[in-house]
């Protein structure tokens, strides 16, 4: 099995530039819900040349609004290849799992082995995947995309038999509302702008639990210290505002 994990380690460690690519849907793209915030990638970018000194790495976020696995796949020279990176994440789902705009609907096994095939053609072009989980979904609002714990699910079954390095989106979301108050229904509300776009508190989740699963930054990193603060206002947020 690839040992992706020490793999980024060697990259890391090489001290050669690294070109990260980034892509998936609107959540990667990061557009109109972070309300002028910088999105996830945004905060990695900082956190990956800014405070890790990593400066001659590049950062690219290819991702597009609405797109789905079998589309970056249909385009996967421009979504990736093109720029000949080193490290590949994808963040994907949230548009696979709905049963109302698409006919026919995606199956989760299908779903599957485009995930498994995203994976090889990485490692066909030398580079190193990394698969995020899609955010949780507030379903009263988006009762379409109610199978998206079933996709979650798929990309991690994908990870853990390709070995890939995995960063668990949907956990970190689903975790998030135990402690914040009664009436949260289970749905994590400091982090999203609407049904199932991440708000800019979400976007800092994002980034930290990619940084923490993919080893970049350490206790003394501004940017990781700010994202974990503005989570933590999210979490317990000052009432009544001011």
């Amino acid at each position: 099995m690839t040992d992706d994990r020490a793999a980024l380690r060697g990259l890391l460690a090489s001290g050669a530039p690294v070109t990260w690519v980034f892509t998936g849907d609107s959540i990667t793209h990061g557009l109109i819900h972070t309300r002028g915030a910088r999105s996830y990638v945004d905060h990695l970018h900082e956190l990956i040349r800014g405070d890790a000194g990593r400066v001659q790495d590049a950062v690219i976020n290819t991702a597009i609004t609405g797109w789905r696995t079998d589309l970056i796949l249909g385009d996967f020279d421009r979504r990736v290849a093109h720029w000949r990176p080193d490290v590949v994440t994808l963040m994907i789902g949230t548009n696979d799992c709905t049963t109302e705009w698409l006919d026919p609907v995606i199956e989760v096994s299908a779903f599957a082995e485009s995930i498994a095939e995203f994976v090889r053609r990485v490692r066909e072009g030398g580079a190193v995947p990394v698969l995020q989980t899609p955010p949780t979904v507030d379903l009263l609002h988006a009762p379409d995309r109610a199978r998206i714990g079933e996709f979650a699910q798929a990309i991690r079954d994908v990870a853990a038999r390709e070995g890939v390095v995995l960063v668990d989106q949907y956990a970190a979301f689903a975790e998030f509302s135990a402690g914040t108050g009664p009436g949260n229904e289970g749905v994590p509300w400091g982090l999203l702008d609407d049904a199932f776009h991440p708000s800019a508190a979400g976007h800092a989740l994002l980034a930290l639990g990619w940084a923490e699963a993919v080893g970049i930054g350490g206790a003394g990193s501004p940017v990781l210290a700010e994202l974990a603060a503005r989570i933590a206002v999210a979490r317990h947020p000052q009432w009544p505002p001011v």
